[in-house]
């Protein structure tokens, strides 16, 4: 049974890892209505689920070095699906949560309703925001947490996308600062291209 949309299981236990909490939909997987471009790995409630290539490796290679959890703007019967079809082992994950744990605002910019993901819930809980970081591709849900955001490019099913590979390194990097939100993260992908571009 993989933890559903309740308090995390670890609360207040800290092994020094910190906690990466990975958006679903176009961050790791695309769900494609039909009719499918490209054949899916699998089809859940009429969406074909294409996974992001380089998935497998990038799990493999976060699951050691950080303490993972799923926070998505989806229903949690979707979430709960996706996390089975993707990790080895959901009920490692800290938590699933979905878009009932999102905060409901109104952008008067594009004029849309927002799920905002609010990372301050996880204080309550004992987490220690210095030491989160979350991978998503929509940063309007993160308004309130620029400093503990990694944006990522949206995936939408192109199977020559190598953004995990490039992710997964960087992640490791970061992963030696004590305080996550005082590293600058915006543009990070292209300062990792200048960076190997020097050596």
């Amino acid at each position: 049974m993989i933890p559903r949309s309740a308090p995390p299981r670890f609360s207040t236990g800290d092994d020094g890892r910190i906690l990466l909490i990975l958006d679903l939909d176009e961050t790791l997987v695309h769900a494609q209505e039909p009719p499918f471009s490209l054949d899916p790995h699998c089809v859940l409630f009429g969406y074909g689920i294409h996974l992001r290539p380089g998935l497998t490796d990038f799990l493999h290679q976060v699951t050691t070095g950080f303490r993972l959890a799923v926070w998505t703007s989806s229903s949690l019967d979707y979430a709960s699906h996706v996390c089975n079809l993707i990790f080895p082992d959901p009920t490692t994950l800290e938590f699933i949560w979905a878009r009932d744990k999102c905060t409901r605002r109104w952008e008067p910019e594009s004029q849309t309703e927002v799920h905002a993901k609010r990372l301050a819930k996880l204080t309550r809980f004992g987490y220690d925001l210095r030491r989160v970081l979350v991978v998503d591709d929509s940063p309007e849900k993160h308004e309130k947490n620029y400093g503990n955001l990694v944006r990522i490019s949206a995936f939408e099913g192109d199977p020559a996308d190598a953004e995990l590979l490039h992710l997964a390194k960087y992640l490791h990097e970061l992963s030696q600062q004590p305080d996550m939100r005082r590293v600058e993260k915006r543009g990070w992908r292209s300062r990792r291209n200048t960076d190997r571009g020097a050596r």
